[in-house]
């Protein structure tokens, strides 16, 4: 072997990691550039928006639809508790210690 071939491959390695160091870099940063801010088409930016809007007037549905089902309940709870009431007002005539004597 020559004795030259160890100092030329030490300048080799030399100029391609001064060379080739910085354009690793810039390319590292550009592949994580494009990563960070990913390109959606506008058809898709359309569509989530319509898919967005539909979902707020389903949940402005709901919230009604829940609302009705409160006032459905209330006045249901409020028509059975006098009717809970009469039987017991019917019962207090004939109980004997409220009967009138003659």
């Amino acid at each position: 072997m020559s004795p030259f071939i160890v100092p030329v491959v030490g300048l080799i390695a030399t100029a391609v990691t001064i060379i080739g160091l910085p354009i690793a870099r810039a390319l590292a940063r550009r592949m994580d550039r494009e990563a960070a801010s990913p390109r959606v088409p506008p058809e898709v930016i359309q569509r989530l928006e319509r898919i967005e809007q539909a979902v707020d007037s389903i949940a402005l549905e709901v919230e009604r639809i829940s609302e009705g089902q409160r006032f459905t309940t209330k006045l249901l709870a409020e028509r059975v508790k006098p009717a809970a009431i009469e039987p017991s007002s019917a019962a207090a005539p004939s109980d004997p210690a409220n009967v009138p004597r003659p």
